[in-house]
């Protein structure tokens, strides 16, 4: 399905549903980039790094999913007080945890703890048929 940005009061949403394939990580930046560059003509972010803080961190919440998740996942993103929340929802029961850079072949390791250093609220909350992430960032 093609990502739906909506517009409800004065804010724009986004939700998007991919079907889990590596491609879907391209994608969902795409998307989220999009969202941003409609949430900037009504609400202008406080700092310069703003939109490429939020895109790196949906980067790496849907790169998480692809990897770790069998099957589809959902992007989704919402302006909150002084932020963007976005929320990504996969079939993956195991929470995020960090490990170890691989720094050999650079394969893996540095996207939770960047997430975590960017996200001013963090949360990971179970689902029956899976996992939901949400992270705040500032806007």
């Amino acid at each position: 399905m093609e990502p739906q940005a909506t517009e409800g009061l004065d804010a724009p949403r986004l939700r998007a549903d991919f079907d889990g394939h590596p491609s879907a990580i391209a994608r969902a930046r795409d998307a989220a980039d999009a969202f941003l560059a409609t949430l900037a003509r009504t609400r202008r972010p406080a700092r310069d790094r703003a939109h490429s803080d939020v895109l790196l961190v949906v980067s790496e919440l849907v790169t998480n999913a692809v990897r770790h998740a069998p099957g589809p996942l959902i992007l989704c993103l919402a302006p909150v007080s002084g932020g963007v929340r976005i929320t990504v929802r996969d079939s993956g029961t195991t929470p995020p945890a960090p490990r170890p850079p691989d720094l050999a072949d650079g394969t893996g390791g540095f996207g939770w703890p960047i997430v975590q250093r960017l996200a001013h609220r963090l949360e990971v909350l179970p689902r029956p048929d899976g996992k939901e992430i949400r992270a705040v960032l500032p806007w």
